[in-house]
């Protein structure tokens, strides 16, 4: 019987086709959108003919889903299934590990993949949003096969810097605040293109106009999650700063991911209160949490893969 890493590596493997193939349906759904708007008759027409009277016990006539809305449907089974792969693929590297399996790039990206999914799938349950769902699969599914494919690591034990109690609690709310932001990121992107489109409708015709939900319902959701995700990643800094004293003798050393951390603490920070304050525009507002993402995405990759520092050990 294969080992629980490999059973890992397949699992991970299989998840990222998944997420790949719901992009994909979730695409081809929000390109065969359309307005259910009723068409009004044409001038001049026949009118239609009328129909005879349906009996009493006659079962009521079905009228078959659209093309889009049947594949959006299978997109999100498949996004399911490819959660649950993931997961169980994440429970095995631990059981391969005898660790938390997030100690380095591969394993990280791989738990913030699995977040970013988790949240998106927590806002399908509560929203109508099915038809955007490509928004958030495509760049989860590039940066999984990014990690699977150029920075895959075999199952080992971390480096003795890491085999602390803190790398449970410090760097999994830091996987969480990353994969939640992707998710507020994205929505704040589409809120910016749903008021474009508002403010210029003859962008596209008029059917397609529809095919994103209103700038109001995608600003609240950015919001919010913004919210959830400013809350995480302070927990992230206080909880790394406790940690970098206890291993290195001090709480802040101005190191390149403190750095950026803080960086992107002070983004967000300015975000929600831009989004709270009346005077600011909520499109200017978005464009904040746009740059919030884009620095949490440098330091997800330039900082731990590039620049050398007292975390240059989290890219091995």
């Amino acid at each position: 019987m294969p080992s629980p890493a490999v059973l890992s590596d397949w699992l991970f493997t299989s998840a990222v086709g998944g997420y790949m193939l719901a992009a994909l349906l979730s695409a081809t759904e929000y390109v065969l959108a359309r307005r259910p708007a009723s068409q009004p008759a044409m001038a001049g027409a026949a009118p239609a003919p009328a129909t005879a009277p349906t009996p009493a016990l006659a079962p009521a006539p079905t009228t078959a889903l659209p093309l889009g809305d049947r594949l959006g449907r299978v997109g999100v089974s498949v996004t399911v299934l490819g959660a649950l792969l993931h997961l169980a693929s994440v429970v095995l590297r631990g059981f391969a590990t005898a660790r938390v399996p997030w100690g380095n790039m591969y394993e990280y990206l791989s738990a913030f993949g699995l977040v970013a999914v988790g949240a998106w799938l927590s806002v399908l349950r509560r929203h109508p949003v099915r038809r955007i769902a490509v928004f958030v699969l495509l760049p989860v599914a590039l940066v999984l096969f990014l990690a699977g494919n150029l920075l895959y690591t075999e199952a080992a034990a971390v480096q003795p810097a890491l085999r602390s109690y803190w790398i449970v609690i410090h760097v999994a709310a830091a996987i969480m605040a990353s994969g939640v932001f992707l998710v507020s990121g994205v929505t704040s992107g589409l809120h910016l293109l749903a008021e474009y489109r508002a403010d210029h409708p003859g962008t596209q015709p008029g059917p397609k106009a529809s095919r994103l939900p209103a700038p109001e319902f995608l600003d609240r959701l950015a919001y919010r999650s913004g919210v959830f995700g400013f809350l995480t990643v302070t927990f992230a800094i206080v909880t790394g700063a406790i940690w970098a004293e206890s291993a290195w003798g001090r709480y802040w050393g101005w190191d390149p991911k403190e750095t950026v951390a803080f960086v992107t603490w002070v983004c967000y920070a300015a975000y929600l209160h831009a989004r709270a304050t009346a005077g600011w525009q909520r499109r200017r507002a978005a464009w904040l949490n746009l740059a919030g993402l884009v620095v949490v995405l440098f330091n997800l990759f330039f900082v731990n893969l590039v620049v050398a520092g007292l975390h240059s050990y989290a890219g091995g």
